[in-house]
């Protein structure tokens, strides 16, 4: 009587767990997902979004061919029942968890983003680490024009193509994460990476294209099969873009933010003068930030310390003089602290948006958050002044010099 008993409640258990997990293994078979790569929302009319979802199909063993991504866009209302549409016109659920880029254009993000953003955080299914991009042109278009020349699958160019920011500075490392946590701090404003078309889809003619130090998305002298490029930060105050900065400005936030291992510059030959050196620049330590809030004019005093390399060499050996490499070592000083300053004064006085974290310095001025919050630090931050410190060694590039 007792095996009975105990077989019966046995098969019930049994018949319980199918019944409870044998949707999961239908409709939310991982065969049965639509997996979605990037998101593009751009501004439409009557206060309605156009989402653009960019699909890539699995890879079959049978084909071995690439799979081709291709794109689904819907108007609505919201993302949410941007998402609900699509998931009812593919047939099958459509799937956020593999999303690594969501694209705003420049156009919708003059007008706020915030909404967007607290409703993608919001889903669990969107990693707060999908990186955060506005482009200069439709999203829809950016997605569109994005074609990876060295990866199998866009979803790898997505989830890689940030890295370069450790060794050239061009173009920050911006998630989603990172944007909302921003929205709702006192003591920082947002950013983003700043995206659009490169030289050869806009056919930009030689006199359009700018000098590295004003390098910006969509005026790059690059020409090639991936149609997309990302240069400089995209900048806001709250929810909304209000200025851009360029390649070289985004090398200067990187450092402040101490997330760069390298960069290279180009400062003038102190022997030369209508010739400019290439130096491969390395942080030799965190930078190191002051903030003084005695009055409402803060005060900001920024300490950088870099060693360099010399990369454009001539058969002249005249860089191996130490009198030389200190005279250089000059001139990168003097070229770098025009560049940190000339970026700390345009966010400040120009838009007026802390995005390096220089508040998070200033908080063990006052006693209690209070305090803080009625000095009023992102109002402030435009009548800040600054003072930078730059300390070079530059070393020549030739090999003998390294025994």
């Amino acid at each position: 009587m007792k095996n009975i008993i105990k077989n019966i409640f046995i098969l019930l258990v049994i018949l319980v767990f199918i019944l409870a997990f044998s949707s999961s293994y239908s409709s939310l078979n991982i065969d049965n997902l639509a997996y979605v790569s990037a998101i593009g929302l751009d501004y439409s009319d009557d206060d309605k979004i156009q989402v653009s979802f960019q699909f890539t199909p699995p890879v079959t063993i049978e084909s071995g061919e690439k799979p081709e991504p291709f794109i689904n866009t819907v108007v609505s209302s919201s993302i949410s029942n941007a998402i609900n549409l699509m998931n009812s016109y593919l047939g099958t659920p459509i799937s956020l968890s593999h999303c690594k880029v969501i694209v705003f254009s420049e156009q919708l993000a003059e007008q706020g983003i915030s909404d967007e953003v607290y409703t993608l955080i919001n889903d669990t299914q969107v990693t707060p680490s999908a990186n955060i991009i506005i482009s200069k042109c439709e999203a829809k278009y950016y997605l569109e024009e994005t074609k990876p020349e060295l990866k199998n699958l866009i979803s790898k160019y997505y989830e890689t193509f940030t890295i370069s920011s450790h060794y050239t500075g061009y173009t920050p490392d911006a998630t989603i994460g990172d944007f909302f946590n921003a929205l709702t701090s006192k003591t920082r404003e947002p950013h983003a990476i700043l995206g659009g078309l490169n030289a050869e889809s806009k056919e930009l003619k030689n006199s359009d294209l700018q000098q590295d130090s004003t390098l910006i998305a969509s005026n790059a002298s690059i020409s090639g099969q991936n149609g997309s490029e990302n240069f400089g930060i995209a900048v806001f105050k709250s929810d909304k873009i209000v200025g851009e900065l360029s390649a070289i400005e985004t090398v200067a936030f990187l450092n402040l933010k101490n997330d760069i291992d390298r960069f290279l510059v180009s400062v003038p030959d102190p022997e030369n003068k209508n010739n400019l050196l290439d130096i491969y620049m390395t942080p030799s330590h965190d930078t190191k930030i002051k903030v003084y809030t005695s009055n409402q004019t803060p005060y900001i005093e920024i300490n950088c310390d870099f060693t360099g390399r010399i990369y454009s060499m001539s058969e002249n050996s005249k860089y191996l003089s130490p009198e030389v490499l200190d005279s250089i070592s000059k001139s990168c000083d003097s070229y770098l602290k025009s560049m940190f300053t000339d970026y700390l004064y345009k966010t400040s006085r120009e838009f007026n948006s802390d995005i390096s974290s220089i508040g998070t310095y200033a908080l063990k001025n006052f006693f209690t958050t209070m305090d803080f919050e009625n000095y009023s630090w992102l109002d402030n931050y435009k009548n800040a002044f600054f003072k930078v410190n730059i300390n070079s060694s530059v070393k020549s590039g030739m090999l003998i010099t390294q025994t």
